[in-house]
């Protein structure tokens, strides 16, 4: 009985079974295909106990320690999966992972926070001077991450040593201005790219994790995504040619909802409990944090494997962005959200995802 009440209040838990799973299908010779699908599944509970165990121990050190923990570790699932694959070279991989991940949150996770949200509750409301401000941040982010794309063609191929340049020039100042939204949420108590834990604010001041048992569950989480992404990343060719999908669609759709499903689910929950200014702030916090801290990190990291990421992103992945910024900025400049607003903009995601499932492999 024990078992069946913690699987119903944590049912991503059971998830965790496809980690030993992918592990014999790799070693058996299952087949690419089921290593993928398997390694996918495994690493969204581990995900989920990295951000458990991020919240716990951000109750033990504090408001201030905790936020920086939030900051570094809130995405952690993705940038070893991105990591991962620039070692293997799929650098347009990771460059529709990051597109992905921002649209995601804008669309797909703020509209079912709407949807819900909206359903239980009708008409809810948020702080629109701050979804003004977020919004204002946002459009600045994705100007800095389109200006590369577009000089590099006036200063050389993709792989030219001037665009490497002014790829690391941009991600050095975008890896600054990081900085100085930490730096501003240690002086204020709110600060656009660090959200607060949402869980924390629903935990008794017990929390049901000690101190050493949360550092524990955070290296040995962090340890079994490494291994997981290792397999998903080496199956994401075979899987390309058997299923006759883009390398494209996986990385803009499937590898950020497997990064980052458990905070999705997360923002969802805290809009159907009425608290819609937790849920905007965890969608744009998790956005700009994409931005502004894994995507320049990446771009640094990439040096080490001698494949060089730089910040040129297709026609496609620049009209994503801007569409996502511009769309959910217009939703929640009112201050103001129902559940229409939120089918709107899982309708423009959705039609994003359908038309890049249909780009040729």
């Amino acid at each position: 009985m024990k078992i069946v009440k913690f699987l119903r209040e944590d049912p991503l838990t059971i998830l965790i079974l496809a980690l030993p799973l992918a592990f014999i299908a790799d070693r058996t010779g299952w087949g690419e295909l089921w290593v993928f699908v398997l390694s996918a599944l495994g690493v969204i509970p581990m995900a989920h106990f990295i951000g458990e165990a991020t919240e716990v121990l951000a109750h033990y050190t504090g408001p201030r320690i905790g936020a920086l923990l939030n900051a570094t570790l809130g995405n952690a699932a993705e940038l070893i999966i991105t990591i991962f694959a620039i070692r293997e070279g799929l650098l347009e991989l990771v460059k529709a992972s990051i597109t992905g991940s921002i649209i995601g949150n804008l669309l797909l996770v703020l509209g079912m926070s709407m949807v819900f949200g909206g359903i239980r509750h009708g008409v809810q409301s948020f702080n629109r001077e701050q979804a003004g401000n977020n919004a204002i941040l946002l459009a600045l982010v994705i100007v800095t991450l389109v200006i590369p794309s577009m000089f590099s063609h006036y200063i050389g191929p993709d792989d030219s040593i001037g665009v490497e340049v002014l790829s690391l020039g941009v991600a050095g100042i975008m890896i600054l201005l990081y900085a100085l939204g930490l730096l501003y949420s240690f002086k204020f108590s709110k600060s656009p790219v660090v959200h607060s834990p949402a869980k924390i604010e629903t935990m008794t001041s017990h929390p049901s994790w000690s101190r050493r048992t949360s550092l524990i569950v955070l290296g040995l989480s962090t340890v079994c995504v490494a291994y997981l992404s290792e397999l998903l990343v080496t199956s994401v060719e075979p899987v390309v040619v058997s299923l006759g999908i883009s390398e494209f669609f996986l990385g803009i759709i499937l590898i950020p909802l497997i990064g980052n499903v458990a905070e999705h689910l997360v923002a969802v929950k805290v809009a159907a409990q009425n608290k819609m200014d937790l849920s905007v702030e965890i969608s744009v916090a998790s956005s700009l944090q994409i931005a502004l801290f894994v995507t320049p990190l990446l771009v640094f990291i990439s040096l080490l494997f001698g494949n060089y990421l730089t910040l040129v992103f297709n026609q496609l992945e620049i009209i994503a962005l801007v569409a996502g910024v511009w769309i959910a900025a217009l939703v929640s400049e009112d201050g103001k959200s129902n559940w229409l607003e939120g089918a709107g903009l899982l309708s423009i995601y959705l039609i994003l995802a359908f038309a890049f499932l249909l780009l040729p492999a």
